[in-house]
């Protein structure tokens, strides 16, 4: 039976490209069927390749590679969560937080797969669902790294209202406010003030954005506990938003309501190494401090 690789990168970009180019040939002369979406075969040209829709383009594949920075890794997400399917990130952007390898360590990485000498994590994810206005239109997405709700014009502050637990906690008037896993804690909830959390760590995040309130310290809940953020009928709109990928209005009176997924997001380790060594390197935190270590 044929091993399936599924090859997702940003064909837009020829770096990225001629990379794809090297995993697509040396899979295939592995034994692989290697696919693609089908908008990228082309762009490809590598004779053997096959285009899938984005629909069924990770189904029964044994790993999905995701050639390029976080947005082409959370792109590749997408197709490989319904799936179930492991994702394997190789980095050719700049941090690459999600990705397990850098593009040096690139034929290494294949060697690996075609020999199956890798693990699998399970990363928790959220599920989301607006309800724009009462009784009326409902949307549902998920999330790897975040959910946000931000206002949605520059002027003015949003006015949210946060249940944690079918309980009301506060009223912000703030930016937005960031839910977020521990996985995406590194990413837009670290950038508003939230706390590092290793991925190991079964929790969910709240982070205020640019809260006017006394009480705008982020918080981390227990990872079956439910926010529902209510925009106030008397602000501006907001907007919602998913991983930074999927984006949606939301009039004055609609509520979010956010929880753990029922999915999570599988994620391939090749050489799994301590989460603190990764956040130095991609961080380039100063372990000998900001004088330099003592003579």
């Amino acid at each position: 039976m044929s091993r399936v690789a599924l090859l997702v990168t940003h064909t837009g970009r020829r770096r990225s490209t001629e990379h794809a180019r090297t995993v697509a040939t040396d899979l295939i002369r592995a034994g692989f069927e290697v696919r693609v979406v089908a908008d990228e075969a082309d762009d490809l040209e590598v004779p053997g390749v096959v285009p899938r829709s984005d629909l069924d383009a990770a189904d029964g594949a044994e790993i999905v590679f995701a050639l390029g920075g976080d947005g082409t890794f959370l792109r590749a997400a997408e197709l490989a969560r319904p799936a179930k399917a492991p994702l394997l990130g190789i980095n050719l952007g700049k941090v690459g937080f999600l990705a397990e390898a850098e593009i040096d360590d690139l034929d290494q990485a294949v060697r690996d797969v075609v020999n199956r000498d890798y693990t699998v994590d399970e990363r928790l994810t959220l599920d989301v669902r607006a309800e724009l206005t009462p009784g009326g239109q409902v949307v549902e997405s998920w999330a790897l790294n975040e959910v946000s709700v931000e206002k949605g014009q520059r002027a003015g502050m949003l006015e949210l209202l946060v249940d944690v637990d079918g309980r009301p906690l506060s009223r912000y008037g703030c930016d937005g406010v960031v839910c977020a896993t521990p996985t995406g804690s590194t990413a837009y909830a670290f950038s508003a003030g939230g706390p590092v959390v290793w991925p190991e760590v079964e929790a969910l995040l709240l982070v205020p954005i640019s809260a006017h309130a006394l009480f705008s310290k982020p918080l981390v809940t227990a990872p079956t506990s439910t926010f529902a953020i209510t925009v106030d009928p008397f602000t501006t709109f907001a907007v919602l938003c998913a991983d930074g990928r999927r984006v949606y209005e939301l009039p004055p009176g609609a509520q979010v309501t956010v929880q753990r997924g029922s999915l999570p997001v599988r994620i391939v380790r090749l050489r799994p190494r301590p989460f603190t060594d990764r956040l130095v390197a991609k961080f380039g935190l100063p372990v000998d401090g900001w004088r330099g270590g003592r003579i």
